[in-house]
């Protein structure tokens, strides 16, 4: 099964959202790794929750921030978050009729928006709020 892998393109320039999207990346590996390891559905549910509940939470982070700082993209940001959650509730309610699939589609979605979210809508956000204090 292909992990999704720390890549310098998602550095948004800033250590500590940097540091926060490393973790989302490890509990992404860890839900795509239950799925194909077989696990049990209550296993697989819990790795999602996990990463869903980390990943409402970040955004909830950086939306208050967006908020905070009158961001003049907050809306268009805000809307690529929403579009990562359904891709999540997406997967996670495919059910695991082939695992490996759902492993696959985990890795391969999250990936991709992380490559466009991070380099761009991130990028953008950070350089204008400055350095991110964590919550």
């Amino acid at each position: 099964m292909a992990l999704l892998e720390w890549r310098d393109e998602f550095s948004v320039g800033d250590p500590a959202v940097d540091h926060e999207h490393r973790e989302l990346i490890d509990l992404v590996n860890r839900a795509a790794g239950a799925i194909s390891a077989g696990a049990s559905e209550e296993e697989i549910d819990r790795a999602f929750g996990d990463l869903l509940r980390a990943v409402s939470a970040h955004f909830a982070h950086e939306e208050r921030q967006m908020r905070a700082a009158s961001y003049d993209e907050l809306a268009e940001h805000k809307a690529d978050h929403e579009r990562l959650i359904d891709a999540l509730r997406d997967i996670m309610d495919g059910g695991a009729a082939d695992a490996e699939a759902a492993s696959e589609a985990l890795v391969k979605v999250l990936g991709d928006w992380f490559t466009g979210h991070f380099a761009s809508h991130d990028a953008r956000l950070h350089r204008r709020l400055g350095p991110h204090h964590p919550h």
